[in-house]
């Protein structure tokens, strides 16, 4: 899939760039003031195409991908697409020598629709049906993560050749956020799994896997699952006889929201993986399994750049300022950090305001420092929009490249243009 002959080309011609910790790379002020992605003016994309409108830096997405295999160039990095998964998203990333995680039928038969290579994508069996697994297996998936009894039980049932799988562990490492890690505990619980899946004639166990979480910025949480892991495996080996030469750690690297906030930092994260695997295989005497990496809102979300016009603006005698934007009532709180006007560039006094959608019950957002001469039609810009909006409500989505711009997937209406219909 290509957008060559579907791009509209843009004049150039920029100034002061933005923050790169929250923006795309490149991402600048024009000489009108306004704000360009991808060569692109923000405000030519909303006059183009309308509002609410999540625009795409291509260049962003690949530039997050080479940094992923530049930093783990002994890894595998599968690409999480349950961040967003649109066809030309899946080329980019494949191209750009990615693997694919997926963790629902629909996200596997979208893969598959985009020409993902069946023997790059591995599939999280959580959820999934007798019938979706016997799919999978069908499509000749490369791997299949089970991460409960019944899971392997339905898969080793429908499984008509040998399918090989991971195990899906939780490490029992604390977090930073309070999300659980699903899967067999360490110890009798994960021993019990493995037995189960030895015991199954079609069902090939190669590894591990984990997931410790989203949003984790403390790179130390990898190294001491990696320790953990290292010695499962070895168990394994000890009380089977069966070598496992996979280790996947999963994702959940910490992305910036708003400037300086915490977020994972990839050159010490490779360095302590390093470290736990020779720390760990040197002290149980195993070889070093073959690792992957999926990371989602790390390839994506900063790419990503989501514009609302301004339908109302309030202001209370208390000073307080209101702001209604075009966003759908079902977007969720929180989902304006970063909010910026991307008209013009506002250098006069700012408020204090807080955002909300259509609905006017749905903040989403407090806090937000915008100009006090706001006026209803301007258009403002959310940054680090790219990963896990997507599917909030179906908004247009426009990639942009090198100035050029197309569409990739149209809107739908959300229940208030349905009512007003």
């Amino acid at each position: 899939m290509t957008l060559v002959d579907f791009f509209s080309p843009v004049r150039s011609g920029t100034t002061a760039h933005l923050d790169s910790a929250i923006w795309p790379h490149g991402a600048r002020y024009d000489a009108d003031g306004r704000i360009m992605v991808g060569g692109v003016a923000l405000a030519d994309i909303a006059e183009t195409y309308g509002t609410a409108a999540r625009v795409v830096d291509e260049h962003e997405v690949r530039l997050r991908c080479r940094a992923y295999r530049k930093t783990f160039p002994e890894a595998e990095i599968a690409y999480a697409a349950t961040a967003l998964l649109i066809g030309v998203v899946a080329d980019w990333v494949t191209d750009e020598g990615l693997s694919m995680a997926v963790h629902s039928s629909g996200e596997l038969a979208a893969a598959l629709a985009a020409g993902v290579d069946p023997k790059r994508i591995i599939l999280h069996a959580t959820g999934l049906s007798r019938e979706e697994l016997a799919t999978a297996v069908t499509q000749r998936v490369n791997r299949i993560v089970l991460g409960s009894l019944a899971e392997i039980d339905v898969l080793a049932s429908v499984a008509t050749r040998t399918q090989r799988v991971l195990l899906r562990l939780d490490p029992g490492i604390e977090r930073d956020t309070r999300q659980s890690a699903a899967g067999f505990a360490l110890g009798t619980p994960a021993a019990a799994a493995v037995a189960q899946v030895l015991a199954a004639p079609t069902l090939e166990l190669i590894g591990f896997s984990c997931h410790l979480g989203s949003q984790l910025y403390n790179p130390d949480h990898y190294g001491e699952a990696i320790r953990r892991m290292i010695a499962e495996m070895a168990q394994v080996r000890h009380d089977h006889d069966r070598l496992l030469t996979d280790l996947d750690l999963g994702g959940g690297h910490a992305i910036a929201y708003r400037s300086g906030d915490a977020e994972m930092n990839l050159p010490e994260l490779s360095a302590i993986i390093e470290d736990a695997l020779d720390a760990g295989c040197a002290r149980q005497h195993f070889p070093r399994p073959n690792v992957a990496l999926e990371p989602g809102r790390g390839i994506v979300a900063r790419a990503g750049v989501t514009l609302h016009r301004v339908m109302s603006v309030k202001h209370s005698d208390g000073g307080h300022v209101s702001v209604v934007i075009d966003s759908a009532a079902r977007a969720r709180s929180g989902d304006g950090a970063g909010m910026v006007v991307a008209n013009r560039r506002a250098t006069g006094p700012q408020v204090t305001a807080t955002v909300a959608g259509r609905a006017g019950d749905v903040i989403l957002a407090t806090g937000v420092r915008l100009p006090a001469d706001l006026r209803p039609g301007e258009l403002l810009a959310v940054p680090c929009t790219g990963a896990y909006h997507h599917s909030t409500t179906r908004t247009r989505v426009i990639a942009v490249r090198a100035g050029q711009y197309a569409q990739l997937v149209h809107r739908e209406p959300d229940f208030l243009d349905r009512d007003a219909s």
